[in-house]
C-alpha cells in the first residue's frame, strides 16, 4: 500500500489500534511485546518517547529486546554510518520474520523522508510492514491499526508526507527516566548549512507556543521531573517565525528559557543545540542569573576557517566566533562550552584545519564531538568538485582530535578538589557499589551511594580526574 495514508491521533484511532492488539494478544496468549530502537539525536530519542507512550497505550509491553513483536527503528540520516547501520538491522531481521509470521517490523524518522531509502527497502527488504516519515509521527496510532488491520495482511504500508502540516499537542509518551524528560520546543530548521540534510527531512522551523510548553513543563514538574531538556534543531531562533499577528503567544527564547527555569519543582534546565549566529546577549544574561539554568552551553563551531565556514553556509567567521565565547565566559566564568567540528569538507585544506585547531587551544572547549565530513545526497555540498583526499583528511582528523583531547581533559582536570552538584542519574553500569551523576556543566561523577538518591540532587566532592569523568564522593544532604 504505497501511499500517503491520511490518519489522524484522535481517541478512534487509539481505540482501533487497541482492538488489533487485544486481537494479537488472543491468537498469542500472551501480551505482544514492542520495541523502539532510536537512532541519532535527542530530538529523535523523544519522539521515541512519544512512540513507545503509542505503543503501551494499545496494549504492547515494552520492550529493549529486538526479538520483540512489533520492532520500530525510528532512524536519523545526518551521517552515512547511521544508514549503514539501520540496512545491516534490517537484513539481520529477514529470516526470523520467515519463521514468525505474526511480527511486524516498521521503520520511519528522517531516513524515511528521502525516497532513494524508501525504494531501497522496497526493493531490498520487502519483508517490512510500515514505513512513515518526521512529518506524520501523530498518525501512528492510526498506521498501526492499519499495519494489523486482516485486508493489509502482507502489504508494506507507507505514509510519508513532503512536509508537516501540524504540531500535535497531548502526544502519549513513555519516558525513559522517571526524573527528567526532554522537551521539544520547536521542529525544524531554516538554516540551511550546505552540509546538512536536516532542514529537507524534518522541514521548515515551527515554534510551539510558549503556553503549550509551560503547561507540559508543569505537568513534568507535578509527575516527579527534576530536569528538563529544552529541544530544537536550533533554540535561539525559537519563536522568531511565527505566524502574523500570534508573536505574543511565542515570544523570544531568552523568555522561554527564564520562564521554564522558574517553573516550580523543576531543579535543572538544559538546552540544544544553539547556533552561534543567534545566540543573544539577552540568552547570556537569562543564564547568568538564573542558577539553575546548566552551566554547559553546546556552542557547534564546525570550522575555524573563514573560507569553509563561508562555504558551509554557517553566517559567521572565526573571530565573531571567538568574541561570542569571550562574552559567555566573561558573563558566566564557570560555564563549560562544547561543540561540534568537521573535518574533511569540500576545499578545506591542512591550513584551513590548523584555523579549527587555534580555535580549539584559545576557546578549550569542555568536549568537542569530531566527525570526517559524511556527504549527503541531496545537500548543496554534495556537488561541490573539490572533496579532499581521504588520507589527508584523516591525518588532519588525528592532529585535530589530539588537541581536542589534551585540551578537554586538562579544562575537567581543573575541578579536581571542588564540589559540585550532582542529578543522580543511575546505578554506574560497571561497578554496581558506585552511583553515576551529571554536574550542571554536563560532566558524569561516580561515586559510592545507594539506590534511593536516583533521581535526586546531592553535593558531591569532586577527588579523582579520569579524563572526561571524575571519582568523587558525596557530601551533605540530597534534595
Amino acid at each position: 500500500m504505497d501511499t500517503v495514508f491520511e490518519g489522524s491521533m484522535g481517541p478512534q484511532a487509539m481505540r482501533r489500534a487497541g482492538s488489533q492488539i487485544e486481537a494479537l494478544k488472543e491468537r498469542l496468549g500472551r501480551t505482544p511485546t514492542a520495541c523502539v530502537i532510536t537512532f541519532g539525536c535527542q530530538m529523535n530519542a523523544r519522539d521515541s518517547e512519544k512512540l513507545e507512550g503509542v505503543l503501551a497505550e494499545a496494549g504492547f509491553a515494552i520492550t529493549d529486546s529486538e526479538d520483540a513483536d512489533f520492532l520500530l527503528y525510528n532512524t536519523c540520516t545526518v551521517r552515512e554510518n547511521a544508514d549503514n547501520r539501520l540496512f545491516g538491522r534490517l537484513g539481520a531481521r529477514g529470516s526470523e520474520l520467515k519463521h514468525s509470521p505474526w511480527k511486524k517490523l516498521a521503520v520511519c524518522g528522517c531516513m524515511m523522508q528521502e525516497q532513494i531509502n524508501v525504494e531501497k527497502i522496497k526493493k531490498s527488504y520487502p519483508y517490512v510492514d510500515l514505513i512513515f516519515g518526521t512529518h506524520n509521527l501523530y498518525t501512528f496510532p492510526a498506521l498501526l491499526d492499519a499495519v494489523y488491520a486482516p485486508e493489509n495482511e502482507g502489504e508494506m504500508i507507507i505514509s510519508i508526507l513532503p512536509e508537516a502540516d501540524r504540531i500535535m499537542e497531548e502526544l502519549p509518551a513513555r519516558r525513559k527516566y522517571p526524573f527528567k524528560s526532554g522537551v521539544n520546543i520547536m521542529f525544524g530548521c531554516d538554516n540551511y548549512c550546505t552540509y546538512c540534510i536536516v532542514p529537507y527531512v524534518r522541514g521548515r522551523e515551527r515554534s510551539r507556543k510558549k503556553a503549550d510548553i509551560l503547561a507540559e513543563v508543569r505537568t513534568l514538574a507535578a509527575d516527579g521531573v527534576r530536569e528538563v531538556m529544552l529541544l530544537g534543531q536550533n533554540v535561539n531562533s525559537y519563536g522568531i517565525k511565527v505566524p502574523a499577528g500570534e508573536e505574543a503567544d511565542y515570544g523570544t527564547f531568552p523568555e522561554l528559557l527564564a520562564a521554564v527555569a522558574e517553573t516550580p519543582g523543576i531543579g535543572r534546565v538544559r538546552f540544544m543545540t544553539s547556533h552561534p549566529k543567534d545566540l543573544s546577549d539577552e540568552l547570556i544574561e537569562v543564564i547568568r542569573t538564573h542558577d539553575n539554568i546548566s552551566r554547559h552551553l553546546h556552542l557547534p563551531l564546525q570550522s575555524g576557517s573563514d573560507e569553509i565556514l563561508r562555504r558551509m553556509n554557517r553566517r559567521y567567521t572565526k573571530e565573531q566566533y571567538l568574541s561570542l565565547c569571550d562574552r559567555i565566559r566573561s558573563s558566566v566564568p564557570d560555564i563549560a562550552l562544547t561543540t561540534d567540528i568537521i573535518v574533511g569538507f569540500p576545499g578545506e585544506t591542512s591550513a584551513d584545519v590548523d584555523e579549527t585547531i587555534d580555535v580549539v587551544r584559545r576557546v578549550r572547549f569542555q568536549n568537542a564531538f569530531t566527525f570526517i565530513y559524511s556527504r549527503r545526497n541531496g545537500t548543496p555540498a554534495a556537488s561541490y568538485p573539490d572533496q579532499p583526499e581521504p588520507e589527508r583528511v584523516k591525518r588532519d582528523f588525528d592532529r585535530l582530535l589530539a588537541v581536542v583531547q589534551q585540551t578537554a581533559r586538562e579544562e575537567c582536570g581543573k575541578s579536581r578538589g571542588l564540589t559540585g552538584t550532582v542529578m543522580v542519574e543511575g546505578v554506574n553500569e560497571n561497578d554496581p557499589s558506585l552511583l553515576t551523576g551529571r554536574l550542571s556543566d554536563n560532566l558524569l561523577v561516580h561515586f559510592p551511594g545507594t539506590p534511593d538518591l536516583i533521581g535526586k540532587f546531592t553535593d558531591v566532592e569532586l577527588t579523582e580526574a579520569k579524563g572526561f569523568y571524575f571519582l568523587g564522593k558525596q557530601v551533605g544532604t540530597p534534595w
